[in-house]
C-alpha cells in the first residue's frame, strides 16, 4: 500500500464530510488494484442499491426501454401491459418523445398519479396534484425548501432541529443553504425513539444561537432503522404546532418496513386524523424518492415532495426554484409513475413484478436480522434492531488504546476504525454522524440492502478485522475478548441461510 495515506477529516480546522473522505480513500485503494490483500472494495456505506448488486425491477426497465426506443411498441415478445404503459407515457410527453422538457415541477400526468397514490396510502385523506412537486431527487426538494426558510444576510441565522444521528448528507446540505443545524438526540436505549422532552431541550438551546423555524424528521429512520408509531408522530406534530415549526418529513423508506408488528403510517395521515385544530394549522412538507426503498433507481435522480398548509405564494417560489434545473429527468418521472402505479392483478406483468418485489423485501428483512445478530456477537459492539429502512447503526465501545490513536491522528475514533477497516479488509462502512460536533459516542453505518452473498462477505471481513483489532485488548467496559468465541469468526461463520425465502418476513 505504498503511498496510501489515512485521510484526516479536518482541513485547516474545518470539519470535512467523513463520508467524502472515506470515499476518496476507497478510490485510492481501488486504483492500486492487485497491490491489495483483498479482491475488491465493497461499499456498504450508503444506499446505492444497484451498485451493490441488487437487480432493477424488470417492469420499470422494460417500459423505459420502449419509451427510449418506440419501435419496440411493435415487439410482441414484450408483455402487452409494458407496451400499453409506454404508449400512454409517450402520448403525454410533448412531441411524443421523452427527450422533451416538462414543466419545472414535473409532468401534470405524473403529479396527478402521485396525488392519487398518496390518497390511497392515507386511507382517503385527499391529496392534490397542485401540492405535489417533482424534483431531481428528494435531496434537491429538501434543499429548495430549506433555502426558502433561510434568513438574509445580517439577520439571525435560521435553525433546523435535526435528529442525532441523521442522514449523512444532511449536515452538508444545511450548511450549503446557510442554515444552522440544531441537534436533538434520538434515544438509542429506546430503539432510537423520538423523545418530546429532548425536543424541548434542543429547542431551548437553539433559541440562544439561532432562529429555529423547522424540525426535520426521518421516518423510517435513516440511519437508525426506527419506525415511529402513531403516538410518537402525534407528539411531534403537537410539538411543531405549539412551537410554530415547519415539519420536514423524510419518508423515502416507507416501502421498507419489516419489523414484527410494525407498519408505516405517514405524518400526513396522522395529522389529518388529529382534527382541524392541527390539520388546518401545521405546515408540513413530506418527501419521497425513486432512489430509495425497493426501487433503488438512484441514477434516475427523481423524487417528489407534497406541501401541506403552505401559502400559495410560497408554492410559486418553490416552482420558481425548481426552474433552475429546468425539470427533473423525464425517465425518472415516468419511473415514479410506475413506482406508485405498479401492475395490478390480471396484468401480464403482475406475477413477475410481484415476485421481484417480494424477493427484494425478503432479502431486506433477512439481511437486517442476520447482520444485527452478527454485530451484537462482536466484542465492544451493540446494535439495535432495524424495524425499517436499509441501514443498521451499531455502537462501538472501543478500547482506550484505539481512542488514544484517534486523538493523536485528530480524527473521530469511528472514522479511524472505518479507515483501518477499508485499508486492511476493503470494506467501506460509514462513520457515525456527529453533526459537526465532537462526541464520546461512536457508531458505524452499514447498508444491508445488498445481495445475501455480498453481506456474508462483508460480515466475514468485518469480523476478521474487528477481532484482530480487539485481540488481547480490554473493552471500554473493562471486559476482555472471549478468544474461543472469536475463533468462529476467524475460521469463517456458516451463513444462517443459503437462499432467500421469497415470502417477506413482515
Amino acid at each position: 500500500m505504498s503511498g496510501l495515506q489515512l485521510v484526516s477529516p479536518r482541513v485547516k480546522g474545518i470539519r470535512v464530510s467523513s463520508h467524502s473522505e472515506l470515499q476518496s480513500l476507497a478510490a485510492q485503494i481501488t486504483q492500486q488494484g492487485a497491490l491489495q490483500p483483498f479482491k475488491e472494495v465493497i461499499d456498504v456505506s450508503s444506499g446505492d442499491l444497484h451498485k451493490a448488486g441488487m437487480k432493477p425491477v424488470s417492469f420499470v426497465r422494460q417500459v423505459l426501454s420502449v419509451c427510449l426506443y418506440p419501435e419496440l411498441l411493435q415487439d410482441k415478445d414484450l408483455p402487452l401491459d409494458v407496451r400499453l404503459r409506454a404508449q400512454r407515457f409517450l402520448e403525454v410527453c410533448d412531441g411524443g418523445s421523452i427527450g422533451s422538457y416538462t414543466a419545472s415541477s414535473g409532468m401534470w400526468y405524473v403529479r396527478q398519479s402521485m396525488a392519487e397514490f398518496i390518497t390511497r396510502r392515507d386511507a382517503g385523506v385527499p391529496s392534490y396534484a397542485k401540492d405535489v412537486f417533482i424534483s431531481g431527487g428528494s435531496q434537491k426538494a429538501l434543499m429548495v425548501i430549506v433555502r426558502l426558510i433561510s434568513t438574509v444576510e445580517g439577520e439571525t441565522q435560521t435553525g433546523v432541529l435535526t435528529p442525532l444521528p441523521c442522514p449523512h448528507t444532511i449536515p452538508a446540505l444545511l450548511d450549503e443553504a446557510g442554515v444552522t443545524l440544531e441537534p436533538y438526540k434520538l434515544m438509542e436505549d429506546q430503539g432510537w425513539a423520538v423523545d418530546r422532552k429532548e425536543l424541548h431541550r434542543a429547542l431551548k438551546a437553539a433559541r440562544g444561537r439561532c432562529n429555529p423555524r423547522a424540525i426535520y424528521i426521518s421516518n423510517p429512520g435513516n440511519p437508525t432503522g426506527h419506525v415511529q408509531d402513531r403516538k410518537s408522530i402525534q407528539e411531534v406534530i403537537q410539538f411543531a404546532a405549539a412551537e410554530r415549526l415547519l415539519l420536514l418529513v423524510d419518508e423515502v423508506y416507507q416501502d421498507c418496513v419489516f419489523g414484527p408488528g410494525t407498519q408505516f403510517v405517514s405524518f400526513k395521515r396522522v395529522l389529518f386524523e388529529m382534527g382541524k385544530e392541527f390539520s388546518e394549522k401545521v405546515e408540513l412538507v413530506s418527501f419521497h424518492s425513486l432512489s430509495s426503498g425497493t426501487m433503488g433507481e438512484c441514477g434516475l435522480r427523481t423524487g417528489y415532495m407534497e406541501l401541506i398548509n403552505i401559502d400559495p405564494e410560497v408554492k410559486h417560489f418553490v416552482d420558481t426554484c425548481l426552474c433552475t434545473d429546468i425539470c427533473a429527468p423525464v425517465t425518472g418521472q415516468l419511473a415514479l409513475h410506475i413506482m406508485v402505479n405498479p401492475p395490478t392483478p390480471g396484468d401480464p406483468s403482475y406475477d413477475a413484478y410481484t415476485q421481484e418485489i417480494l424477493l427484494t423485501q425478503a432479502t431486506l428483512s433477512q439481511n437486517a436480522q442476520r447482520a444485527q445478530e452478527f454485530l451484537n456477537d462482536l466484542p465492544g459492539m451493540s446494535c439495535e434492531p432495524a424495524m425499517g429502512g436499509i441501514y443498521l447503526y451499531p455502537r462501538l465501545r472501543l478500547p482506550p488504546e484505539i481512542l488514544k490513536q484517534a486523538e493523536v491522528s485528530e480524527v473521530e475514533a469511528d472514522v479511524l476504525y472505518c479507515q483501518r477497516l477499508l485499508k486492511e479488509e476493503g470494506v467501506l462502512l460509514g462513520a457515525g454522524c456527529q453533526n459537526g460536533e465532537t462526541t464520546t459516542e461512536h457508531h458505524l453505518r452499514l447498508c444491508f440492502h445488498v445481495p445475501p452473498d455480498t453481506l456474508e462477505e462483508v460480515l466475514a471481513r468485518l469480523g476478521s478485522f474487528h477481532l484482530r483489532l480487539f485481540d488481547g485488548l480490554p473493552h471500554a467496559d473493562g471486559r476482555v475478548k472471549d478468544t474461543e468465541a472469536g475463533q468462529k469468526y476467524k475460521r469463517g461463520m456458516e451463513p444462517i441461510w443459503r437462499s432467500v425465502d421469497p415470502e417477506p418476513k413482515c
